[in-house]
């Protein structure tokens, strides 16, 4: 048979493709294998309970469960604070993402990882410090007799704390790179400010500000440890709820039924928001951010930077410094010497044992989220990558805005049986917290793994290195700040997660935020003290660990 010199010269390049499509699925098969097991398997039993009835689907029960006054008075709460969290925090925050992109002032990069603190920090926390603010003996109800505990204001002003950087990162970062001279443009031909920034700078914008609204409204309607110490008895949202139906009223087939509910309308939301980001990727031309800060002009201009400047030092400094003053608020460091006294009736072991735990949890999930995550970078960053495995890629994403709850929930009903009967196991934890961790170890390497010149590889590939080899000489060196950066994040989330692991954590194990809710669910001065003493603690961890992040963080590691 005839071999013409075409299909000789094409042998090595086919040979390398094929060589390169196993790589690639060789470094997706642990990444698949660990989604599966431990997202898609718990999400379809829990879809299994809550539609089976003596071994037959009912899909008529969804509607029997959502049909129900108290349920619906949960949906409708759940749906209409969400709406309210993210069209106050748009109002609030926007001014600052104006600021934060157009000014330069001193001390700018250091506010601006101040204003990111509250984003990292454990909703547990975040609840307990305004629960200190505008909570029963809190700072408001000392100094002027005002209580906000008992209103839905306390979850809305918490969300807003929470969901701050969100807007500020997601629209600031844009708005710094958009070229000033357009609206300037617009201005020399007559428009006033106002008409300039509404015909030209906020079309622009519109897109960033879609995709914040939508990160918002997704956090907030699956809001689980702000609402669980701020909304008590009267205010309850789909994850409160379905923790209440699990482990108050035992009733697991209307939690799963719930829980079905929240899964459905969390794809919805994040169907939506990927459809705004590809449009905010795609419709602009930007510009160097670094060349569009100046400093404030004229009198107006100050008092905006002043204005912001208040805002950031009264909603998101003000809780946390009355946090901390509340942990103090005692004599010779009563609450923290309590935290190391022998264990009581709110737990098996002393308080002070919940910070090595989350630790070493954290440590472990980190381990597993940078591992996983990082062999899913690598396979999606090949420029190769087909349609399927670009589908894993959104994937990757769902446990970020799936109920935390729901994670726990189906760790619970799912990995109960041999050959995975996990449920007395240490690993159930590491396992929850490294699923929410995995979305961020991936968004962070991704874009790095994807800049890196393919024609790098494809030279070590033919001199005959392996693929393990190929990532180890060529690609860990490039990226080794990014996965630095990677793990940072993943340890910060794993260290402060609260929805899945108040479900898994046992008694004798309990991590922080978990011992935080607990103590805070107890009477007596010495308990919420203690709670306090803790959420100080689990603060400071977080806030150390974003600013090591900030100094790691480069403009092509992303923003979060």
């Amino acid at each position: 048979m005839d071999v013409t010199r075409t299909e000789v010269a094409n042998r090595p390049s086919r040979a390398r493709a094929r060589r390169g499509s196993a790589a690639r699925l060789g470094l997706l098969a642990v990444p698949v294998a660990f989604f599966a097991l431990f997202f898609a398997w718990p999400v379809a039993a829990i879809v299994a309970r809550g539609l089976k009835v003596d071994g037959v689907w009912r899909f008529g029960r969804i509607a029997d469960v959502v049909t129900q006054s108290d349920i619906r008075h949960v949906l409708w709460f759940t749906t209409w604070q969400a709406l309210a969290s993210t069209a106050l925090t748009l109002l609030v925050a926007l001014p600052g993402a104006y600021v934060f992109a157009r000014f330069e002032f001193p001390g700018r990069q250091v506010l601006r990882a101040v204003v990111t603190v509250p984003f990292v920090l454990p909703t547990v926390v975040v609840g307990t410090a305004f629960l200190a603010l505008v909570g029963r003996g809190g700072l408001l109800d000392e100094l002027w007799g005002v209580r906000l505990d008992t209103t839905v204001w306390a979850i809305l002003l918490a969300h807003v704390f929470f969901n701050y950087a969100v807007v500020v990162r997601t629209v600031g970062g844009l708005w710094a790179q958009l070229d000033p001279r357009q609206e300037e443009a617009a201005r020399m031909l007559g428009a006033s400010p106002l008409r300039a920034w509404r015909r030209v700078t906020l079309p622009a914008l519109a897109p960033a500000v879609a995709a914040a609204a939508l990160m918002v409204f997704l956090f907030t309607f699956t809001s689980f440890g702000v609402v669980q110490i701020l909304g008590g008895p009267t205010f309850s949202t789909l994850e409160v709820e379905i923790y209440r139906q699990t482990s108050e009223i035992f009733d697991l087939s209307t939690a799963a039924v719930l829980t079905i509910v929240q899964f459905v309308a969390v794809g919805a939301i994040l169907a939506v928001h990927a459809w705004t980001v590809r449009r905010r990727e795609s419709a602009l031309r930007l510009v160097d951010a670094s060349v569009t800060a100046r400093r404030p002009r004229g009198a107006r201009q100050w008092a905006l930077l002043a204005g912001v400047l208040v805002t950031v030092a009264v909603l998101l400094l003000l809780p946390l410094a009355v946090l901390v003053q509340r942990s103090l608020d005692a004599p010779d460091f009563r609450y923290y010497r309590a935290l190391t006294g022998e264990a009581g009736d709110t737990f098996l072991v002393p308080p002070i044992d919940a910070i090595g735990n989350s630790l070493q949890y954290a440590l472990a999930a980190t381990a597993i989220a940078v591992v996983i995550g990082a062999l899913a970078a690598a396979a999606l960053a090949r420029r190769d990558a087909g349609r399927l495995v670009r589908g894993f890629d959104a994937l990757l994403m769902l446990p970020l805005g799936v109920s935390a709850v729901t994670v726990g929930f189906g760790f619970l009903i799912a990995l109960d049986k041999p050959p995975l009967d996990l449920r007395q196991s240490w690993i159930l934890v590491p396992l929850a917290q490294a699923l929410v961790g995995v979305p961020f170890v991936v968004r962070t390497m991704l874009p790095v793994l994807r800049a890196v010149d393919a024609r790098l590889r494809e030279a070590a590939a033919v001199l005959g290195a392996s693929p393990w080899r190929v990532w180890r000489e060529v690609d860990l060196p490039l990226v080794r700040r990014a996965l630095l950066v990677a793990a940072g994040f993943a340890f910060a989330v794993s260290l402060g997660e609260f929805g899945a692991t108040v479900f898994i954590a046992r008694p004798d194990n309990p991590t922080l935020p978990v011992a935080v809710a607990r103590l805070l669910g107890r009477p007596g001065e010495l308990n919420y003290g203690q709670a306090m003493a803790l959420s100080t603690i689990l603060m400071v961890v977080c806030a150390v660990a974003l600013l090591v992040l900030e100094r790691l963080r480069t403009d092509r590691t992303g923003e979060f």
